[in-house]
């Protein structure tokens, strides 16, 4: 076969609009929660029936931004502080061939919607909002779980954290956000949301999260959050 065609079975809903911020990996931030809402060929109970005996699945999906005509044999990944070249097929990099992504996402529940079919709530997410899901599979912790299995490049490696300078200022800016999504946002920023390649401590970064515009800077290993204020329509 020369070509095959892919039809996205669902979506993904989440708190991020922007690809700026998402954490570089699934399962790195169990906080942050996403829905994923099946197409109307896929959102009927049969289709998930079963699922609910799991508690973690294989998501896999699109790159949906990444799309490009031209494909690279090495890239630069985060993970290796985005200065060393390594091949394509040793890293996770979102700039693939196929541009596929895979998440160990947890299934906290199965909502039955009356009119959007079954819906599927998770958490660990690293996608953004309206991300297209390809397929979804359950994992199973006899066959998916290895644990004698090699780092590789990124062994030994410390994980990268920042600690976060809070201020009275701040606090008042953090309770503008429903309480549900504080702990994932301050878990978000000590997580360091900035792309590696990006390390200026002058600099303002911004992102948007659950329909807030946040703003922060970075001095060397702390991070300072400065405002909270709710983003443009």
């Amino acid at each position: 076969m020369d070509s095959i065609k892919i039809t996205p079975v669902a979506r993904i809903r989440t708190d991020f609009p922007e690809k700026f911020a998402l954490p570089r990996q699934g399962g790195m931030i169990d906080e942050l929660t996403g829905t994923i809402v099946f197409e109307p060929d896929f959102a009927r109970p049969e289709a998930v029936k079963g699922l609910e005996s799991y508690t973690h699945i294989w998501v896999l999906w699109l790159f949906s931004e990444n799309i490009r005509d031209n494909h690279k044999l090495t890239v630069r990944p985060p993970a290796l502080g985005g200065n060393t070249r390594v091949g394509v097929f040793a890293t996770r990099s979102p700039f693939r061939p196929n541009n596929i992504g895979l998440s160990c996402l947890k299934l906290e529940s199965i909502e039955n919607d009356p009119g959007k079919g079954p819906l599927l709530h998770v958490s660990g997410i690293d996608m953004k909002d309206g991300t297209p899901v390809i397929d979804i599979k359950p994992y199973i912790p006899m066959w998916d779980a290895k644990p004698e299995a090699s780092e590789g490049a990124i062994a030994g490696r410390e994980k990268l954290t920042l600690t976060l300078v809070r201020s009275e200022t701040f606090d008042r800016e953090l309770a503008k956000l429903p309480e549900e999504k504080q702990t994932a946002l301050l878990r978000l920023l000590e997580n360091d949301p900035r792309p590696a390649y990006q390390q200026d401590p002058r600099r303002i970064y911004g992102f948007t999260f659950a329909g807030y515009e946040i703003r922060f800077r970075v001095e060397e290993s702390r991070i300072y959050p400065l405002s909270i204020e709710k983003a443009a329509p």
